[in-house]
């Protein structure tokens, strides 16, 4: 028997011919969370690109990876990630409602909002955004949303894509959650809740981050997201859910707030949160990181890799940059010092514009030697993704008697064990000096004292139960 017929000899030309058609209009990746996923030619060409493969750099748990080292996944997953689940949600409509007449340019144009929802994030996200620009740039308005529609144009022009206008501004109208401009989807609101759903905030993106972030953290959920692709349905132009699944969505809320309470509002988290912001506002005025937000050529290239521009740098103008991040990379953090979950009837006044670092300072003891650039005042909301509102309260529902009528479950329908307050603020205080954290306790808790007229002695938190003194009530009319 010779070596020919039982070995298969490689033929590349007939190995090509056969298996074309098989992998013809589509490549597959094998994603943790998702599985196998199919990837067409349209999503392929948007990711082989140098605007989004930029989001191969930016982590998505941002400054919570120092702190939790399984949070290493980037935005580059995720936006995936997204896609898929908004092309599995939009071809199953199509699928089981052909009334709905669901037109193939309008699954391209979800997926391709699903992939681009991310591309305007900023170094550490969310850092970025809420810190460091307000801070760099004062007065200026500038999201990462916005910035998500500037970096899709330039892709598009950029890499010569073939895709009209009118498709164009669909998908940023579909990142934003809302159609902004006279168009035949503007009466197509269903699409508008699939990525970014701005009536109840129940959409793919969330699906996928829940998920995705619990996953890489090691933390077990006992939300189900594959049930809510499967148990949904467009009616009356919204996406609705059957009525059982009603507790599962109150579970996805009550997962986002604990992944909110314990992982991205960490206090080591946000103390590290504020030295990335001092770092690059010390760097700023040399390397004009602000400035890139005005131009897509620069912006492609501001990664979380700016940090290692600084610490790579020898100039002198960023060795108080490069300072605050040997500090962090020794662990010689800033730290945190107190806070207060502040009562709702106090939100309005107990503010960091009340608590300010120099207001504390102003409460020092003698011989503590406060400067208000040792203090630093943080003001932080978890929620269930609705600001104080019960998100499941704008959720419509279907039953199984009747698929094409929807209406709504109040909470007391379904648990009585479901929260009545659906937000909270906390305050909290940080120091740059590790050696100051007692005195900064002290001046911040006789601060607050003077605001709420007690402070419990036998609490490590500060409690406001007691009526505003008369004076501060006056004072702040």
């Amino acid at each position: 028997m010779g070596p020919n017929s039982i070995v298969a000899t490689y033929d590349g030309t007939a190995m090509h011919r056969q298996g074309s058609s098989f992998h013809e209009g589509h490549k597959v990746i094998n994603d943790p969370i998702h599985g196998h996923i199919k990837l067409d030619n349209s999503t392929v060409e948007f990711i082989d690109t140098v605007q989004f493969q930029r989001l191969r750099d930016l982590k998505q748990l941002g400054a919570a990876y120092f702190v939790f080292p399984g949070g290493s996944h980037n935005r580059f997953e995720h936006s995936i990630g997204v896609s898929h689940l908004a092309g599995t949600l939009i071809e199953r409509f199509e699928k089981e409602q052909p009334e709905l007449e669901i037109r193939e340019e309008e699954i391209r144009c979800v997926k391709l909002a699903g992939l681009c929802h991310d591309l305007g994030h900023g170094p550490f996200s969310h850092v970025f955004d809420n810190e460091f620009m307000p801070n760099a740039r004062p007065g200026f308005h500038w999201t990462h949303e916005q910035a998500s529609e500037m970096m899709l144009e330039y892709l598009i022009d950029d890499n010569n894509i073939d895709i009209d206008s009118e498709h164009t501004n669909l998908i940023k109208d579909l990142i934003a959650g809302t159609p902004r401009s006279q168009s035949k989807y503007h009466d197509r609101g269903f699409l508008f809740d699939i990525v970014a759903n701005k009536t109840n905030s129940v959409d793919v993106d969330k699906f996928d981050y829940i998920e995705r972030d619990a996953q890489n953290l090691g933390l077990r959920s006992s939300y189900d997201a594959k049930r809510l692709l499967l148990y949904s349905r467009v009616v009356n132009n919204e996406i609705c859910y059957h009525h059982k699944e009603v507790y599962n969505l109150y579970e996805m809320f009550h997962t986002r707030y604990s992944l909110f309470k314990r992982i991205y509002t960490h206090r080591v988290g946000k103390a590290i949160e504020l030295m990335i912001t001092d770092a690059l506002l010390a760097a700023d005025p040399y390397l004009k990181i602000a400035d890139a937000v005005d131009s897509p050529e620069a912006y492609l290239n501001l990664t979380d890799d700016i940090l290692r521009t600084i610490e790579r740098s020898k100039s002198d103008e960023l060795a108080p940059a490069r300072g605050i991040m040997k500090r962090l990379r020794k662990r010689q953090l800033y730290k945190f010092v107190d806070e207060i979950l502040v009562p709702p009837h106090l939100l309005d006044t107990i503010t960091t514009k009340v608590i300010t670092p120099q207001e504390i300072a102003n409460h020092q003891s003698a011989n503590d030697h406060l400067r208000t650039e040792d203090v630093i005042v943080s003001r932080g909301k978890v929620n269930y993704a609705m600001q104080d509102r019960n998100p499941v309260d704008s959720i419509r529902f279907f039953s199984k008697h009747n698929d094409n009528e929807s209406f709504t479950i109040p909470k007391h329908h379904v648990s009585y064990m479901i929260p009545t307050q659906f937000q909270e603020v906390v305050i909290r205080v940080f120091t740059r000096n590790p050696n100051k954290v007692d005195a900064v306790q002290r001046a911040f808790r006789r601060a607050l004292e003077s605001i709420c007229g007690y402070v419990s002695p036998n609490d490590d938190r500060v409690k406001c139960d007691l009526p505003l003194k008369r004076s501060l009530a006056t004072a702040l009319d």
